[in-house]
């Protein structure tokens, strides 16, 4: 579904699965390509939006939670993207959705090796990488000042935040990161699971929801 020019937003599809955007700019960027199981339905809504899967240039994950990162190794043989992983993400690679998975109850999500790292920035676009730890340790956001959408991945939601009792996750980091993240001059606010938020004001409501009713009250949150 297209939400703004350039912008497009496919819904999860079920308990185990998360939203899945993507940005057509010099290079068209999917995040989180999400469950497997859906790739095929998370394909069709994109070619009905006009996006053939081959026009896809990078593949990148928010953080390395099955639900958002099983579907990349067989996202990559159909589309012939290359996988972008922020070094945090390649130091957790393996560990990471090991761990996840079994805390999950699920099969091993497939196993998959980036062909690109990146720090601050992807490519030549506005597209730029934030490290967000807390919901874990390699969790990033990816922020479009010319757009002022911010891909927040399982950080914060709309009035709730990620979940810290997965493996290495960490209230405090995930406080941090939300406490950067709520100075970026945001207008859309994307996060892994849920709906999406519109409106500078209400973006700016929801972090102060946030802080009154879980930074005032820390425990391990879903």
């Amino acid at each position: 579904m297209r939400i703004q020019e350039g912008v497009y937003w496919y819904k999860e599809k079920g308990l185990l699965d998360a939203n899945t955007y993507v940005i057509k700019d010099e290079i068209t960027v999917l995040i989180d390509p999400g469950l497997e199981n859906y790739l095929g339905r998370r394909l069709e809504e994109m070619q009905e939006d006009g996006i053939d899967p081959k026009e896809v240039d990078l593949i990148t994950i928010t953080h390395l939670h099955p639900d958002h990162c099983d579907a990349t190794a067989s996202l990559k043989e159909v589309s012939g993207a290359k996988v972008a992983l922020h070094p945090s993400q390649i130091e957790y690679l393996d560990i990471m959705i090991e761990e996840a998975s079994r805390f999950l109850g699920i099969g091993t999500a497939k196993k998959f090796a980036a062909d690109l790292v990146f720090e601050s920035g992807i490519g030549n676009s506005e597209l730029k990488i934030l490290h967000t730890p807390g919901h874990s340790p390699e969790s990033i956001c990816l922020y479009a000042a010319d757009k002022k959408i911010l891909i927040c991945g399982d950080l914060v939601f709309e009035k709730s935040v990620g979940r810290t009792d997965l493996p290495f996750g960490n209230n405090e980091e995930l406080k941090n990161s939300i406490n950067t993240v709520s100075a970026l001059d945001t207008e859309l606010l994307l996060p892994g699971h849920g709906a999406i938020i519109e409106g500078r004001s209400n973006v700016k409501g929801n972090y102060e929801f946030v802080r009154e009713v879980y930074f005032k009250h820390p425990h391990s949150y879903l």
